[in-house]
């Protein structure tokens, strides 16, 4: 049997089970000491609160950049070519060897040109893109809200037959569905003895109207056979470009060598982030912008956690005192504070995380109830672009929130903490 009589026993080391037993025992706070209590309850509701906000805004926005990209990227491509390999007789070839690139899903050549649409008394304006019927299912947006007939009729008949395809605001604006004429404009026409005739019309049938929740892209976009647009717009034989969806649109600038190689010189090889580098970069502005302004809202909800120690540490100025006579150190009370500090910031940053989280999965579901209960429509596509608020959950952005929350809550619960760990058990014993 090993004596352990005289044997002075070993001192528990930082953040042993007695430091954090009392640290959360002072926020258990009795009736008289009410307070506190409050005051720790008010901070974990504005820490979780404050991170709810951050996640659920950080994930609308990430999933409006993801949602608007990809619907605009439907429509725009991920890829572009244009040059000298649009006219040239082995076209064919330079679009197989297009596809076979690696990364490059679809391989697409169109013409595209303004046009006056006319219809019921109205008219407006619009592009006309001209597309070979078997590649209108890389546009999934357009694809995918059409009816089956619509699919079976694009395309047929003499030069890709008269019918076409319009959206829905379009059909909207002008009063006009499936099967009603509509008139277009081109501002150019087919050459001849006497120069470019300009301004032809035609009167074709709308054969199918797509919904691609872009209420720009259903007002602006009129869908014709390639072989009709050419005949239309005076470019029989001719594209306008050649354009590319890849399989990564994140990382086209991987892609840029390989295709130059497949066309050769003299074409220019451009990307989505090319054309909509005022839109990207005001994505990315906007983001950054919103999570600084928000990460100080949690850093100023954060800043509650202070009064609550600081009262708390006032209240136990003799108990701080007493064992500081007993022999705990400094940093011992230091710790526990910020323990007490840090727990308030901890709980509140988990409640907001999951709260979020929440909110973010059901966001549909929350959207149609407050439409439901205050009869208004609450996202307006013709306004926002989408049809339904997005949101979309980054991990990443969730693992820096908990991060931020949490290091706000201890640098709060720190500064009351050290003043605690600064007392002098004397002086604060000498009016007890």
């Amino acid at each position: 049997m090993t004596d352990t009589v005289g044997k002075t026993p070993k001192p528990a080391g930082p953040f042993s089970a007695w430091e954090i037993g009392l640290a959360l025992r002072y926020l258990r706070a009795k009736r008289k000491e009410g307070g506190i209590a409050l005051i720790a309850i008010i901070s974990y509701v504005a820490v979780a609160l404050a991170v709810m906000a951050l996640i659920v805004v950080m994930s609308i926005m990430a999933g409006f950049r993801a949602e608007l990209l990809s619907r605009m990227l439907s429509f725009n491509g991920h890829m572009y070519v244009q040059g000298q390999v649009l006219n040239d007789p082995e076209r064919d070839l330079a679009l197989e060897r297009l596809r076979e690139i690696p990364g490059v899903v679809s391989v697409t050549p169109l013409v595209e040109s303004p046009a006056m649409f006319q219809a019921s008394g109205r008219a407006t304006g619009g592009l006309v893109r001209g597309i070979r019927p078997e590649d209108l299912t890389s546009m999934t947006y357009v694809y995918d809200s059409l009816s089956q007939t619509a699919r079976d009729m694009f395309g047929k008949g003499d030069y890709g037959g008269d019918y076409v395809l319009i959206g829905k605001s379009l059909s909207e604006e002008l009063g006009i569905g499936v099967g009603s004429p509509i008139t277009l404009y081109s501002p150019t026409g087919a050459d001849s003895a006497f120069g470019n005739l300009g301004g032809l019309s035609k009167t074709y049938v709308v054969g199918g109207i797509f919904s691609s929740g872009t209420a720009d892209y259903d007002r602006a976009f009129v869908f014709m056979p390639l072989e009709q647009a050419q005949l239309f717009f005076g470019k029989e034989g001719l594209w306008d470009i050649i354009e590319m969806k890849t399989a990564e649109p994140d990382r086209v600038e991987t892609l840029r060598e390989p295709v130059r190689t497949a066309v050769g010189d003299g074409n220019l090889v451009s990307d989505w982030r090319d054309r909509l580098a005022a839109f990207w970069g005001a994505l990315k502005v906007e983001r950054v912008a919103m999570s600084i302004i928000l990460g100080l809202v949690v850093a100023i909800a954060a800043l509650n956690i202070i009064s609550g120690i600081v009262m708390l540490v006032k209240n136990k100025t003799r108990d701080i005192a007493i064992l500081r006579t007993v022999g705990a150190s400094q940093f011992s009370m230091l710790r526990i504070f910020f323990i007490s500090g840090a727990a308030i910031g901890i709980a509140g940053t988990v409640t907001g995380l999951v709260l979020g989280q929440l909110f973010c999965l059901n966001i549909g579901a929350i959207q149609h109830f407050l439409e439901w209960v205050f009869q208004v429509e609450l996202f307006n596509a013709d306004v926002y672009m989408l049809d339904a608020v997005p949101a979309l959950v980054d991990p990443m952005d969730v693992f820096w929130v908990a991060m931020w929350s949490f290091f706000m809550s201890c640098v709060a619960g720190l500064i009351p903490s050290w003043q605690a760990a600064k007392l002098d058990p004397v002086e604060a014993l000498r009016y007890e």
